[in-house]
């Protein structure tokens, strides 16, 4: 249940790597987000407020923005790209509030993204950064209110750009797998190995998800606790498989 974000709150100082610019941004204090569960395809879910509002750090000068994992690492050659081909078209929309919205939270991803594809990240950065924009709409979806005008329309709108986020995210991964190394984005092989196979699922790639999580549930290498999560995805895959009338 999301909740008032403003109390779990505070302004904290960052420095543009690209323009030097001096900047606040709305970070969550520690302790405040006390986790609730982890849905199938790795998302978090806390109680009284969504972390994922919070985790782009955007410059509101320039427009550089990526995820805070990755903001302060940008190289001679990305910076170029980003002052030529970023800011010159960037337009600030003051976020005025305690706290980000929803859209608002949305358009800092779409943004950080659109900085990914022009500094050529990595097609991991890229992946993770549509990953956590397809678990922020589900998060928003969720804390629509069904007794409110337009729901249905909201409801479908958010559900579509969380099923596209998340289709962009597979398709990354897969080539992150062929073109980088571990561990990817604080991911290890294995851990990537299920989120893939979560999301094939997701997509009816059943044959490939089916082949990762058995590939899991085999290897030496793989932890009990991950080896569960592909156990019990493994039997949402069979159901999904028997009502499609897939055979494995």
């Amino acid at each position: 249940m999301i909740g008032n974000d403003a109390e779990k709150l505070f302004d904290k100082k960052y420095t543009c790597p690209i323009c030097e610019n001096e900047f606040t941004a709305k970070t969550v204090k520690s302790g405040k987000a006390r986790l609730i569960k982890t849905e199938i395809d790795l998302r978090n879910v806390y109680e009284g407020i969504e972390p994922l509002k919070y985790d782009i750090i955007l410059c509101p000068k320039c427009g550089y923005a990526a995820l805070t994992r990755f903001f302060p690492t940008v190289t001679a050659v990305q910076e170029k790209y980003i002052t030529e081909k970023i800011t010159p078209n960037y337009k600030h929309i003051p976020e005025t509030g305690d706290e980000y919205t929803f859209e608002q939270a949305i358009n800092r991803y779409n943004i950080a993204f659109a900085n990914a594809v022009v500094k050529v990240a990595k097609a991991s950065e890229g992946a993770y950064l549509s990953l956590k924009s397809g678990w922020l709409c589900r998060s928003y979806k969720e804390s629509l209110d069904p007794e409110t005008e337009g729901y249905q329309e909201s409801f479908l709108r958010i559900e579509t750009m969380e099923k596209d986020y998340l289709k962009r995210a597979y398709d990354l991964f897969v080539k992150a797998v062929q073109s980088e190394s571990f561990p990817m984005c604080g991911m290890d092989e294995n851990t990537v190995d299920y989120l893939l196979a979560a999301l094939a699922m997701e997509f009816g790639d059943y044959f490939d998800a089916s082949k990762l999580l058995s590939k899991l549930i085999t290897s030496y290498s793989v932890s009990n606790r991950l080896k569960d999560k592909a156990r019990d995805a493994k039997e949402v895959l069979q159901a999904k498989m028997k009502e499609a009338g897939v055979e494995e």
